[in-house]
Parts: C-alpha cells; structure tokens; sequence
C-alpha cells in the first residue's frame, strides 16, 4: 500500500507560477513510476506528466509541455509539479498517483496502469 498526499494547490493568477507536492508514504517510494493528472469540472481526468524510478525518464502532456516540470526526490519520498506560465484552462483538481515499476526508466501516461491516488489539490487560475 502506498498513501499520497497532494499539497501546494491554490488560486493564482494568469502567467503565475505554482509548485504541487505529493508526499509518499507506505512501500519504498522508489520502486514506483508516478503520475499527475488533472480533471477539470465537467471533464475527464487527463495526464499531465510521468516520471520513471530514477527521475531520468520524463514525459508531459503537449498542453503542458515546456511549462510544467515534473520531478522527484527518492530521499524525501516526495513528487513535484512545477508549473509556470499557468493559463485559466490549467484549473483543475491535481492528482498524484504511483505505478509499480519493474525498471528504473518504465513510465506511463495511461492512469488505468497506475496502482494508488492521492485525493488531490485544487489548482485554480484567475484571468
């Protein structure tokens, strides 16, 4: 079992910044891919990025891409989101999840594969 908890959501403007967190708790945080997602009212929750084991492995959303970094700290059990340049349509509830991974460079956009969820932080972006 592994528990996640998301923080560092809030309201910004357009053209802010924000950086989420997701705190691990449970089996080794290292052995798992993980994820951050999003689903804005009325929609379908949507990747957002992926990060394998080691952190050497990344990928983003395209309406992502280039403004949000993805990253991990396997000492502090801890996943982060930075996001700059934040647009109204970023606002959404934010969800961090974790994927066991049988290799170091494995990761995944596909939420079906991912094995535990956080309950989320709200990420609102004023015009």
């Amino acid at each position: 079992q592994v528990h996640l908890i998301e923080s560092g959501g809030g309201l910004v403007q357009a053209g802010g910044s924000l950086r989420l967190s997701c705190a691990a708790s449970g089996r080794p945080f290292s052995m798992y891919a993980m994820g951050w997602f999003r689903q804005a009212p009325g929609k379908e929750r949507e990747f957002v990025a992926t990060i394998s084991r080691s952190g050497g492995s990344t990928f983003y959303a395209e309406s992502v891409k280039g403004r949000f970094t993805i990253s991990r700290d396997n000492a502090k059990n801890t996943l982060y989101l930075q996001m700059s340049s934040l647009k109204p349509e970023d606002t959404a509830v934010y969800y961090c999840a974790a994927k066991f991974a049988t290799t170091t460079a494995q990761t995944t956009g596909d939420m079906r594969l991912y094995d535990y969820w956080g309950q989320g932080t709200q990420v609102t972006v004023s015009s």
